[in-house]
């Protein structure tokens, strides 16, 4: 369910907006979406499992939370963002 370390490095190399960046708003958005599409894909299996559910839920707050603040203050990021992502459709 969780992703690996390589997976989480090769999403920060593709999100990254300068070297080093770890934790900017894109970087953020694109592993908690790698994270949400492996819990929804679990879900699917396991209707039941309502802990799994309640981290579910948090993560698409909080994706949507970094998604608000990109779109407010710098929205051709956001844009750029949605589009890579294939969010919003």
């Amino acid at each position: 369910m969780s992703i690996t370390n390589e997976e989480k490095q090769q999403i920060i190399k593709e999100y990254a907006t300068h070297p080093g960046d770890t934790g900017s708003s894109e970087v953020q958005v694109a592993i908690l979406t790698k994270r949400i599409n492996s819990l929804t894909e679990h879900m699917k299996t396991n209707k039941k499992d309502f802990s799994t559910r309640r981290g579910l839920l948090i993560l698409v707050g909080r994706r949507n939370r970094l998604l608000t603040y990109l779109r407010n203050n710098e929205f051709d990021k956001y844009k750029d963002l949605i589009a890579r992502l294939g969010l919003r459709k």
